[in-house]
């Protein structure tokens, strides 16, 4: 999905050197990421694990273009993130990630359709494409029939699934998953880890952040944050 030169493709995720510092140069100074590298290629799906407080919240927020770092490269998708503007970033992360969370994120008031066709009017599209669009993203995690449907006549896993094919709706490049399956029981957490390897093989980059390592070995690769440092999975073994 990401762009090409010549032969080669673009990595949809490439980092060097990524450093965030909080209250730097005070008594409360903490460094969250000491230097990360990272390269993620189109149509990967990666688990990026570690406890709570080893630093993987603060690089899934700056993968997602939410939180600048305190230096560092960083190319989402062939794109400088240093460069743009706070507009320019808003248009990025519309673009190029999908954001899926623990919480779902649903707005209770809106039925399943009309919460996946919420992105596209933020891009402008027109009223009938959204729902054309929505239906298709809806079919597309195996939920057509619940499009009328609001979050609270629906299960966990099929909150999620509204949750995902909001996150698809644009086509983005990435999608950026934050412990997907942490509120949902352990059967239903495999049906969604089993939604994410079919969209990776239909061509989309899946990056899932979690503590658990049950989760983690879906991925076809895992990077483990240790201390605000990254560590291929059998480094972090030794």
């Amino acid at each position: 999905m990401g762009a090409t030169s010549g032969s080669a493709p673009v990595p949809v995720i490439d980092i060097h050197g990524l450093r965030k510092v909080y209250a730097a140069g005070t008594e409360a100074e903490v460094v969250a990421l000491d230097g990360v590298d990272l390269r993620v290629e189109p149509g990967e799906f990666l688990a990026i694990m570690g406890p709570s407080g080893s630093g993987k919240s603060t690089l899934m927020n700056l993968i997602g273009c939410l939180d600048k770092p305190t230096a560092g490269s960083y190319r989402c998708d062939g794109l400088d993130v240093s460069s743009l503007d706070a507009e320019q970033l808003a248009t990025l992360r519309l673009d190029k990630i999908g954001f899926v969370f623990q919480g779902f994120n649903l707005l209770s008031r809106m039925s399943a359709l009309e919460n996946v066709a919420m992105p596209l009017g933020y891009a402008r599209v027109p009223p009938a494409e959204r729902e054309a669009h929505a239906r298709r993203a809806l079919a597309a995690v195996g939920l057509a029939e619940r499009a009328s449907h609001r979050p609270n006549e629906l299960s966990g896993g099929q909150q999620q699934r509204v949750a995902i094919a909001r996150a698809l709706i644009n086509s983005p490049p990435i999608l950026l998953a934050d412990e997907p399956t942490g509120a949902l029981d352990s059967r239903t957490g495999e049906e969604i880890l089993a939604l994410f390897k079919r969209l990776r093989d239909d061509g989309h980059t899946v990056i899932l952040i979690t503590h658990d390592a049950e989760v983690a070995a879906h991925a076809d690769r895992i990077v483990v944050m240790r201390d605000g440092v990254l560590f291929a999975h059998e480094e972090a073994a030794a």
